[in-house]
């Protein structure tokens, strides 16, 4: 929680303005991500690496080790772009680019109006 609350106080907001989580389908077994979800009552939603793929041209940054282990070249952008592309069915734009801490890895972002 430190990583989201500490980034999104740095950019004047709150937890209460998040509707939703995503991350990669591999990591659906994580303790810590259903935690996370339970503690802020909001949806999870696991997307295929495939779905992520899609997204490497829009990326601030690609990881070899998200590549190795998830099949996507990014996990935390990807997935916020693809969760709010498929949620709001609208473009989606990176609001916050991937932050990383020793316990979490985040990035959020929104639909353009």
């Amino acid at each position: 929680m430190t990583l989201l609350d500490n980034t999104l106080a740095e950019y004047g907001a709150s937890t209460a303005e998040l509707t939703a989580l995503a991350s990669s389908d591999q990591k659906a077994d994580e303790p810590g991500l259903q935690q996370l979800a339970a503690h802020l009552n909001l949806p999870i939603h696991f997307l295929p690496a495939e779905m992520l793929a899609g997204y490497h041209g829009r990326l601030s940054q690609t990881s070899a080790i998200a590549q190795r282990v998830t099949g996507s070249p990014s996990v935390a952008e990807a997935s916020a772009l693809a969760l709010v592309e498929q949620l709001s069915d609208r473009p989606a734009r990176l609001w916050i680019t991937k932050r990383k801490s020793a316990n979490a890895t985040l990035a959020i972002a929104r639909s353009d109006p």
